[in-house]
């Protein structure tokens, strides 16, 4: 999409002020929304089934900044395509070039586009189907029908996806893109769709959304239609001599290949410019993305059929670099003109780590930069002293935090008061039970608990280890497992999910210490309780006090549709300490060697059954690993804080959502082990622990009165 002059955006008070009111479907967007609905019903569509798609949708103003803030023009070009090209989608477009070679080299075969390129255009335009836009399409565009500027472009754009809906091309239900309208697995806008899409899998459908084949073929059609030229490169990195004439580059300067060469045009390498299958009369253009000290290139026919797809310098460069490091070249060779250049995703990832790491509530480290991160990034700047604070995350400031190591994790003396509290049996809470509609303390399967029923769900909370025991969403199974054979206090609990704080395993500490922490053997407190308007249920417990312990820690439960559960970590000491911790869940399932843990594909993880080697997990998780099939101890660093068990012997998948964790430890002892453990025996197929925390390498560093939270949130889905 062009690049657009700001124009000022119709008020949608003014339209609302005037809207006829005879149907309820787009009564928000005034007569603009009237307006479409007749365009819709004359061509053809049903005047009932408009009303249906649109019965729920409302303006989303949201979209309307984001005309002008597209990431083609206001990024400077080495961060956009340190993003875009980045080590970890080549390897992804390398490994997609394998997976689905023949059907790559059956669209070469049908439209003459190679492989290299049909990929790095799905790879920049939604990370191989990863990542296609969460915005509903229809109200996207709607709004932008009736609001800001190109109005009459959107409303065209939202007549053809009304039509290929009608058609049955697509499925409105759950239908999601970008803000400005474009989806699928290549983006593609609905007039495009509707123009230049094909069947590529033979099913008598044209689907971009859920068929590969269908995108991948249409997008090598599209990129035929607009002149590609087969066995011809898109262009070649040149070199420029001293003192050339700037002004003659440009995208629309085309000269002769030779002409280019008499001006004093050479390879990178200083040799003749050599551009395969390009005859010296073949008309090129000179581009200078970064002016005449960055890189310099040569252009042909099928660099335009790659600007045509989002007319844009900087995104037609990404995808036709990354083509070339999926053909196995090395990417440009001259520099960009700056000292900081951009960071790819893996970089992002140790930024976040290393601001995570200094106490900075960014979320996880997902290596998606959002303003959390920029807010943490301008600290740390100030804090270092740089007169310019821009919150940019680039080389300068990684390589900053990087030389500036967090100190080492705090070794923890056990307190002296702690073996009272292990056998105390006192049940401590400051709010009466009688106060809470849906509280109460009892027994839960041979534990004291307290006891939550919601109108949602139920759940139990141990007194001893303030230990999440239970979570049943109503009508549906248990989601955590306990172990039928735990025994009683004071000996660690075995299932639900043990509060592991403030250190994981051991970090340090001889055996004179518990391991996974001193508060899992000691009764909570309940601070306070109550009921929100909905009927969820908000509870707030500690562990005691602990003597010579700087740290204190809040524990905060949401029981309602979810399970909501924070670790609120405070250093109330004059010295920094440096912690670890773990929310050790074992999810109730119904065969661990059955189910599988979407969401840590593509990490690395330090292995402790292989004496803590680093591997990098290929696929989502599961007992079925043929590395080391049966069994699972692995800690994932630099997670991305969202994972999905999918258990299809339950019929269901459990969503587990992290912020303020940088690790995830994912663990099932297997057969062998599990014979020895009193406590597990033949019950380690009926659980997998997917564990929210810092741990291992992951440490925070919490300084002199500051706080981190810990938060993990888990929702119950049909499979």
């Amino acid at each position: 999409m062009k690049s657009l002059r700001r124009l000022p955006a119709l008020a949608l008070a003014g339209a609302l002020a005037t809207a006829p009111q005879a149907h309820a479907a787009l009564a928000d967007f005034g007569r603009c929304g009237a307006g479409v609905r007749d365009a819709a019903l004359a061509q053809g569509m049903p005047a009932e089934r408009f009303d249906a798609l649109f019965a729920e949708v409302t303006p989303d103003l949201g979209v309307l900044p984001l005309l002008d803030a597209q990431p083609e023009f206001t990024t400077p070009i080495w961060d956009y395509l340190a993003a875009l090209v980045d080590a970890q989608r080549v390897a992804d477009g390398r490994a997609m070039l394998d997976t689905h070679r023949a059907l790559l080299e059956r669209i070469a075969s049908g439209y003459g586009v190679d492989p290299a390129t049909v990929v790095a255009v799905w790879g920049v335009e939604s990370d191989y189907g990863r990542i296609a836009g969460r915005r509903p399409l229809l109200q996207s565009l709607a709004t932008l029908s009736c609001n800001g500027r190109r109005q009459a472009f959107f409303r065209s754009e939202l007549l053809a996806l009304l039509r290929l809906i009608d058609r049955g091309d697509l499925v409105a239900d759950g239908l999601t893109g970008s803000w400005a309208g474009a989806f699928g697995q290549t983006q593609f806008m609905p007039s495009t769709y509707a123009r230049i899409a094909v069947d590529g899998d033979g099913d008598g459908r044209r689907d971009l959304v859920g068929s590969i084949p269908d995108a991948l073929a249409s997008t090598a059609n599209y990129l035929k239609q607009s002149g590609w030229r087969s066995g011809q490169p898109w262009g070649v990195e040149v070199r420029i001599p001293a003192g050339f004439d700037a002004s003659v580059a440009g995208r629309g300067k085309r000269r002769p290949l030779a002409a280019w060469r008499a001006l004093g045009i050479t390879g990178v390498d200083g040799g003749a410019v050599q551009a395969a299958a390009m005859a010296d009369d073949s008309p090129a253009a000179l581009l200078l993305p970064a002016g005449s000290t960055g890189p310099a290139l040569l252009v042909f026919r099928n660099y335009d059929a790659i600007y045509s797809y989002n007319a844009a310098e900087s995104y037609a460069l990404a995808i036709a670099t990354l083509a070339d490091r999926l053909r196995g070249g090395n990417g440009l060779v001259a520099a960009w003109p700056t000292d900081d250049p951009g960071l790819g995703r893996g970089e992002r990832r140790e930024l976040q780590s290393l601001l995570l790491a200094r106490g900075h509530d960014i979320g996880s480290a997902d290596g998606m930069v959002g303003d959390a991160t920029r807010r943490a990034i301008r600290i740390e700047q100030q804090r270092l002293g740089w007169q310019n604070a821009d919150g940019r995350a680039g080389s300068r400031i990684l390589q900053a935090l990087r030389d500036a190591r967090p100190a080492p994790p705090t070794v923890f003396r056990l307190p002296a008061d702690h073996s009272r509290f292990v056998h105390s049996a006192i049940v401590r809470s400051e709010v009466p039970m009688k106060d809470v509609q849906g509280l109460d303390t009892g027994d839960f399967n041979g534990f004291t608990a307290w006891k939550v029923e919601t109108p949602f769900s139920t759940a139990a909370i141990s007194v001893f280890g303030g230990q999440l025991l239970s979570f049943v969403p109503n009508g549906g199974r248990e989601v955590m497992w306990l172990s039928p054979a735990a025994k009683p206090p004071p000996t660690p609990i075995r299932g639900g999910s043990p509060v592991c704080w403030p250190y994981f395993a051991r970090q340090g500490q001889g055996s004179d210490v518990p391991s996974h922490g001193f508060v899992r053997t000691v009764p909570w407190e309940l601070r306070d309780a109550r009921r929100e308007a909905d009927g969820s249920v908000l509870l707030t417990l500690a562990p005691p006090v602990l003597e010579g312990l700087s740290l204190r820690l809040t524990m905060k439960l949401r029981i309602g549709r979810t399970l909501e559960q924070e670790l609120i970590t405070e250093n109330t000491g004059s010295q920094a300490a440096v912690f670890t911790q773990a929310l050790h869940n074992y999810f109730n399932v119904s065969d661990a060697l059955k189910v599988d843990v979407a969401g840590l594909d593509g990490l690395t993880y330090l292995d402790k059954l292989d004496a803590g080697n680093a591997h990098v997990q290929q696929g989502d998780w599961n007992l079925r690993d043929p590395r080391d099939p049966g069994r699972s101890d692995r800690i994932y660093t630099q997670a991305r804080g969202h994972y999905v068990l999918r258990d299809a012997g339950f019929g269901r998948s459990i969503d587990i959502t992290t912020q303020g964790s940088r690790s995830a430890v994912v663990w099932n002892a297997g057969e062998a082990a599990a014979a020895k453990m009193d406590d597990i025996g033949a019950g380690w197929r009926n659980y997998v622990c997917v564990e929210a925390g810092n741990v291992g390498p992951d440490l925070i560093e919490l300084a002199p009165g500051g706080s981190h939270v810990l938060k993990q949130v888990f929702e119950v889905r049909p499979l």
